[in-house]
């Protein structure tokens, strides 16, 4: 019995079309970090890392985030087994917040 190359097509092709679309990817972080800085909205962040990084004596400077919907960025730094978050303003460079010691 010979099956016609059609319909074998189909039913190999037939699992994948069932399957659900994936969701739409949303933009990376960096992206829009990216897009932020261009269009100056926040700083760039070896500008927020060359002001606050040198203010942490002691402290081993772990990496940031950026919250580009409000456009804060969060240094990581740890000390003595204690990691401290430093809350950055993007737009200006200030502080706006700290936890840890």
């Amino acid at each position: 019995m010979k099956m016609p190359a059609a319909l074998l097509l189909c039913l190999i092709t037939a699992p994948a079309l069932a399957e659900p679309a994936p969701p739409p990817q949303r933009r990376g972080d960096q992206v829009e970090a990216f897009e932020a800085r261009r269009q100056g909205k926040i700083l760039p962040l070896r500008e927020i890392e060359r002001r606050i990084v040198p203010q942490m004596h002691g402290s081993q400077y772990l990496g940031v985030e950026l919250d580009s919907y409000n456009g804060i960025y969060t240094l990581k730094f740890l000390r003595d087994g204690t990691v401290i978050w430093i809350e950055v303003e993007g737009a200006s460079g200030r502080i706006v917040g700290r936890t840890g010691n």
